[in-house]
């Protein structure tokens, strides 16, 4: 039985570069389908309802994955009250599970999803072929998950050869980024964390 993942993101700019990412490295026999809400504040307010929901019907091949960025929580604290939403609702996780059958897999981007595009500079220079591929040496750039205020970095970096010059949109910059992206080779942390949690829901190491 082939296996179906229902993610759930924060805001549509998440969806549409999961989109584009999952469909260059998901087998052809796996499905998904993405929900995007209307910002963090609106997932997990929502997200307990949607996981009772989902324990009404869910089929067996199904996983649920949630994605959410860091922000300025604590990522302890944030991850926690992911796992326990899901625990609460009867569903196995991929941190309290011993075995990788779980159910629901909570990730976080740290500590924005533009980090996970500044970790992949080559992606950015294809989508923006003014930008050098040497702006990732820089100590700004150097550690994605380490940039405070992801979205902003990206937005001067592309600034500074007159990209998105009346401010970022992040829609059309995670389409442009994401096509362009190589899983294997994210300088992002949280995006191999997000990456691995991937593999081991379809108990492969070869994606």
């Amino acid at each position: 039985m082939s296996v179906h993942i229902e993610f759930l993101v924060e805001e549509y700019s998440a969806e549409v570069a999961l989109e584009n990412l999952l469909l260059k490295f998901l087998p052809e026999d796996v499905t998904f389908q993405i929900h995007a809400f209307q910002g963090k504040r609106d997932l997990l307010k929502k997200l307990p309802d949607r996981l009772r929901g989902y324990r009404a019907w869910i089929p067996e091949n199904y996983r649920i994955v949630v994605l959410c960025d860091r922000d300025n929580d604590n990522c302890f604290d944030l991850k926690q009250t992911l796992e326990q939403q899901a625990i609460l609702c009867g569903f196995t996780t991929k941190s309290n599970y011993p075995s990788d059958d779980f159910v629901v897999l909570n990730r976080i981007a740290i500590e924005e999803l533009e980090a996970w595009f500044l970790g992949d500079a080559d992606a950015i220079t294809k989508a923006y072929p003014k930008i050098l591929p040497k702006f990732a040496t820089q100590k700004r750039y150097r550690h994605p998950d380490e940039i405070v205020g992801a979205w902003e970095a990206l937005e001067k970096l592309l600034q500074s050869k007159n990209y998105h010059p009346g401010g970022l949109n992040k829609v059309e910059a995670a389409r442009a980024i994401s096509k362009e992206m190589q899983p294997n080779l994210n300088r992002s942390p949280s995006f191999q964390c997000f990456f691995s949690g991937i593999k081991l829901i379809l108990k492969t190491d070869n994606l």
